[in-house]
């Protein structure tokens, strides 16, 4: 990985667009996009991007922390949000009730700042494997927030029609169209054309238990 690779990678973990980005590290979308695809190779605002993306400035060249001492320290736990299954997550704009809280084993803690609505799901499949830079694999549990809006270049989770399960792509504005877009280049994108129900915005990506 290169520091595009990386300022992609958390980037995306974080669940911000690039103009989010780009605001946070006080730079223009057009810089950001020059980093992440490589053409800028040493950012002269280095030292912003790192801490818009609370990582060091050392991990973003050199993919390595500075030292010993972390350069953000220790996150705080925002909270407990339920790990629950893919046919849950479909249901959740038809049901009042798409799951029972006390029903739920599992409730794993996360450090980002999410909606009472907010639920995990364990990530199926290789869709969201990609053989270069960020990757969501198969495993990994995402943290889906219904009450953030989706925007371009956001991981959400959507419900298509005829179809029992949700799915979790990246949500992507084109030239007026709007898809869904797989990390893993082998699966092919899907349109949307009203056939498709955001359910909610990916806030948070980590292992449950290291691998």
């Amino acid at each position: 990985m290169n520091i595009g690779d990386r300022v992609k990678a958390k980037r995306l973990e974080m669940g911000l667009s690039q103009d989010e980005l780009a605001t946070r590290s006080k730079t223009t979308q057009q810089s950001i996009v020059n980093v992440e695809i490589g053409k800028t190779k040493s950012p002269r605002n280095l030292l912003d991007l790192a801490k818009a993306l609370n990582v060091s400035p050392e991990y973003l060249k050199d993919g390595v922390e500075a030292g010993n001492v972390s350069y953000v320290g220790i996150k705080e736990n925002k909270g407990q949000y339920p790990l629950v299954s893919w046919v849950s997550a479909g249901c959740w704009l038809e049901a009042v009730e798409p799951y029972r809280k006390d029903e739920i084993d599992v409730w794993p803690e996360t450090t980002v700042d999410a909606s009472d609505n907010s639920f995990w799901l364990r990530v199926k499949g290789d869709s969201m494997t990609s053989p270069v830079g960020f990757t969501v694999p198969e495993g990994m549990i995402i943290l889906v927030d219904p009450e953030r809006e989706p925007a371009s270049g956001k991981l959400v989770v959507a419900k298509l029609e005829n179809e029992n399960e949700a799915t979790f792509k990246q949500y992507m504005i084109d030239a007026g169209r709007c898809y869904l877009k797989a990390l893993n280049p082998h699966h092919p994108p899907t349109i949307v054309n009203g056939n498709c129900k955001i359910i909610g915005v990916v806030v948070d990506i980590k292992w449950e238990h290291i691998p």
